[in-house]
């Protein structure tokens, strides 16, 4: 299935989930950030929290991908990695707003696939939703509906981005 018939099949599985479920805010924070020196996602709390000098500072409610629990083992799991990474690269013309590139996998990450006869997967994002869907807002938080990245609304993922150089370690925890 191409990546835009699986994006709209999660906006259809995100508009029923709304019906049923209502609207409400799903994690905010205080704008603008900055000097943010370790961001930590705990997947099992769809929590995304940023830090400088180890205070929290901001917290942001995230999708992820749409493959369940448990860490990212191969390429098309749509599971989200689990490890210690570095922000490596910015892209501001993803195709899905505005993305952070995560450094997944890890050359043992990368050799534990091999081991098992598989490729690891990549292009693991912290990004907002698909360009032109941004009218979703937080009502994207509702459903897991990446390939396999971590999701934000278009708003927080520009604060996100202005506050995390590349080079920023990442903890992605289950």
């Amino acid at each position: 299935m191409s990546r835009q018939r699986s994006f709209v099949a999660a906006v259809v599985s995100l508009t029923t989930a709304v019906v049923f479920a209502g609207c409400s805010s799903r994690g905010a924070s205080s704008l603008p950030l900055q000097g943010v020196d370790r961001l930590v996602v705990v997947k099992h709390e769809h929590r995304l929290s940023l830090y400088r000098g180890g205070q929290e500072v901001a917290r942001f409610h995230v999708s992820l991908g749409r493959g369940g629990p448990g860490p990212k083992l191969q390429e098309g799991d749509k599971k989200v990695p689990e490890g210690s990474y570095l922000i490596v690269a910015h892209n501001p013309h993803s195709t899905y707003h505005n993305a952070l590139r995560v450094g997944y996998p890890t050359p043992i990450q990368e050799a534990e696939a091999k081991a098992r006869g598989v490729n690891p997967g990549g292009d693991i994002m912290i990004h907002g939703i698909h360009n032109g869907f941004g009218w979703l807002g937080a009502l994207q938080g509702y459903v897991d509906w990446t390939e396999g990245c971590i999701a934000l609304t278009d708003a927080q993922v520009d604060a996100v981005a202005r506050a995390v150089p590349d080079g920023t370690p990442i903890v992605i925890e289950h």
